[in-house]
């Protein structure tokens, strides 16, 4: 294990939370914020819990057992932002202290991940669109010429490689959560990259949206011809083909500001 995933695992909240943010995991932070009585903590006491580990402590026991189940309510896709937990520890929990505790929990959604397919004229448009509104963006392309980092701002991620060599490493790619806006020279290279991408809609570490750029008249081949390759209905339901709202956009940049316009709906849980 490198220090990078012992962050991950760290018992240390502080360091636990930096981890996950890299790595674009949602958390809860959890701070005790009153108590009285006797109480295994007091106030002060942090946790931070994701959806598969916890580091930090609110006390332990049936309290921190209902702070854990709580906060791991909130990360649910409608759950709530934020939420005060309250107990008598005897009454309410049956524990053996004689206290009261309170607890604060706020999630901690990760800065959101865009990852493009192509370096073309849409995807270097909607890479620069994108980062008004701070998210990290990565772009790949295959083709040297155009996965130059010098076409792009500097703090935008250009990776020059085969997107599906990329998506064939179990350890590269689009994490989860992540949006991915498809958008390559090839309609053979997009519809293998649909291929990979659209089964990674399911599942507790799913990402959060996909786009392909075309037609409808595309997207119905494409549908069609992934069904048989045995990509779940489901699945291919989740795809946004045609990508962003209809504006009626005609040049690259005006079909990125659609784009990310409807990347700020999803964001948002707006409806057009």
């Amino acid at each position: 294990m490198d220090a990078r995933d012992a962050r991950l695992h760290s018992d240390d909240p502080f360091q636990a939370a930096a981890a996950w943010s890299a790595r674009g995991l949602p958390f809860v932070v959890a701070v005790v914020t009153d108590t009285g009585g006797s109480t295994p903590q007091l106030a002060g006491a942090l946790m931070v819990i994701a959806a598969e580990r916890a580091a930090g402590t609110v006390g332990g026991g049936a309290f921190e057992h209902l702070v854990m189940s709580t906060a791991r309510e909130m990360l649910l896709p409608a759950g709530h932002r934020a939420r005060t937990v309250e107990a008598h520890l005897v009454r309410d929990l049956g524990m053996c202290c004689g206290g009261r505790m309170t607890a604060f929990l706020t999630r901690t959604d990760p800065r959101p991940a865009l990852w493009v397919f192509g370096a073309g004229h849409v995807g270097t448009a909607l890479a620069a669109h994108a980062r008004l509104l701070d998210v990290q963006v990565t772009v790949v392309d295959g083709r040297a010429e155009w996965a130059d980092p010098a076409r792009f701002a500097p703090d935008v991620t250009v990776l020059d490689a085969e997107p599906e060599d990329l998506l064939g490493d179990a350890t590269a790619g689009p994490p989860p959560g992540a949006w991915v806006v498809v958008t390559t020279h090839s309609h053979p290279l997009d519809e293998a990259i649909i291929r990979d991408l659209a089964p990674r809609f399911l599942g507790p570490h799913a990402l959060g949206y996909l786009g392909l750029i075309g037609s409808r008249a595309k997207w119905a081949r494409f549908r069609t011809r992934l069904l048989e390759r045995g990509v779940s209905a489901e699945a291919l339901d989740r795809v946004r083909c045609p990508v962003g709202l209809s504006l009626g956009a005609q040049t690259p940049a005006e079909i990125a500001v659609s784009i990310v316009a409807e990347l700020v709906q999803k964001r948002r849980g707006a409806s057009a």
